[in-house]
């Protein structure tokens, strides 16, 4: 599981020409699924991004958490992550789940976001066309892949 975390002062998802999820601070975050993703890395993703200090406290230095500035956060699914560009010019998306897998994995991973985070988050809609627009603070843009976490 990837994730891409970014660190916002506003942030929106607009679906159809509609508004489906908007946000002030906290964290844009585009998650990337494979088949080998499970509770496990859920679990772990989520508990680390709500704890990452990556917000700056009143010395400018980032050492506040999301759960810190009470953030909020809008989870975008974006199978993009998993791009394969080694052969040729078009990337490659093998390793990204198909939605029978994807889904379940996107609604638990919104479960349990929302459940260490100790309140809603936005969403996107899984597979729609969406519109994101953000305003990256910093900016501050950071990797993680649950996969990577020893």
């Amino acid at each position: 599981m990837r994730v891409v975390l970014q660190r916002v002062s506003k942030a929106s998802v607009q679906i159809n020409h509609e508004i489906n999820a908007v946000m002030r601070t906290g964290l844009l975050i585009l998650l990337g699924i494979e088949n080998e993703d499970s509770q496990e890395d859920i679990d772990w993703l989520c508990n680390k991004i709500v704890k990452m200090r990556i917000f700056s406290d009143d010395n400018d230095a980032m050492n506040l958490s999301l759960l810190d500035v009470d953030g909020d956060a809008i989870v975008v699914s974006q199978f993009t992550l998993h791009a394969s560009t080694k052969k040729g010019n078009r990337p490659s998306f093998i390793k990204a789940a198909k939605p029978d897998v994807a889904v379940p994995l996107y609604e638990k991973f919104i479960e349990k976001l929302e459940e260490t985070l100790g309140k809603r988050v936005g969403t996107g809609e899984f597979g729609a066309d969406m519109k994101v627009e953000l305003i990256n603070d910093g900016p501050v843009t950071i990797l993680m892949d649950s996969k990577e976490k020893s």
